[in-house]
């Protein structure tokens, strides 16, 4: 499962969205049509950015089946272990998980 950490988001939701589908959308798209899951590692953030955070990780899971996508917020080592259980979880896909 390849991991893509997001950097560079602005702290309003719409602006923050907005950011990540223009700068980071194509290139996470382009791995998993290389045939690669990939895990999405975004900045911790308050519940505003929730929903569109899980429209990126649904859209995305559904659209690029069978690869697996998933979306981890939050730093440090409890990221890491999230990685490491979903790296291992082959069911698990299409998800938003905040650490």
């Amino acid at each position: 499962m390849k991991r893509i950490t997001v950097d560079g988001l602005p702290d309003d939701p719409l602006a923050a969205a907005g950011v990540f589908h223009q700068h980071w959308l194509a290139h996470v798209e382009q791995i998993l049509r290389a045939g690669e899951d990939v895990l999405l590692a975004l900045p911790a953030a308050d519940h505003t950015h929730r929903e569109w955070r899980l429209a990126i990780a649904a859209g995305l899971a559904r659209k690029h089946t069978p690869r697996r996508i998933n979306i981890v917020a939050g730093e440090g080592p409890a990221v890491d272990a999230t990685a490491a259980y979903l790296a291992g979880a082959p069911g698990i896909t299409g998800q938003y998980l905040e650490t």
